[in-house]
């Protein structure tokens, strides 16, 4: 298997998420743009397949980004935020969702737990999201984001030309 094997097709989908069904094992679902990878990522991502049996990611397709971030984002197509993210261990299975929300890839694959990053409360998730996972009885994470990186950060850094290891 390669990681490029994670990446899930729709079709492929409902078939992986029974699987883990059927083996009575906890599914986490988290879902984001990820558009550069840094350890702020990484550190959540870890995070989020440790408070179960596998990680599923939902990748905002290009269209929802440039939605959600404007006309210069992505800067990464989504198919090679996919793949990077299907490249670390920590997650067992990427799904790239056409919709600019993830209410409909929710639904399909019904997690276990629904983990959102730090920079989120329960009050200012998506709101239709967090009544389908309550009403699917899954259960919905926060974790800690950390300190000083993301993407925006980074991409703040490299406009100032102030690169640099802090």
């Amino acid at each position: 298997m390669t990681f490029r094997d994670k990446v899930l097709s729709a079709v492929q989908l409902p078939a992986w998420r029974e699987k883990f069904r059927a083996a009575n094992q906890k599914l986490v679902v988290t879902n984001g743009v990820f558009d550069i990878l840094h350890i702020g990522h990484a550190t959540y991502l870890e995070a989020a397949r440790n408070l179960g049996d596998a990680l599923l990611v939902g990748v905002t397709c290009d269209r929802g980004v440039r939605e959600l971030k404007g006309p210069t984002r992505p800067l990464n197509n989504e198919n090679d935020r996919a793949a990077l993210l299907a490249a670390l261990e920590s997650v067992s299975g990427v799904y790239i969702f056409p919709e600019t929300t993830a209410l409909a890839f929710l639904e399909l694959v019904k997690p276990d737990i629904y983990v959102k990053g730090g920079d989120y409360t329960i009050d200012t998730i998506n709101q239709d999201e967090r009544r389908l996972i309550e009403r699917m009885g899954g259960r919905i994470e926060i974790l800690p984001g950390v300190e000083g990186r993301s993407t925006t950060g980074l991409l703040d850094k490299i406009a100032s030309g102030k690169t640099g290891s802090k």
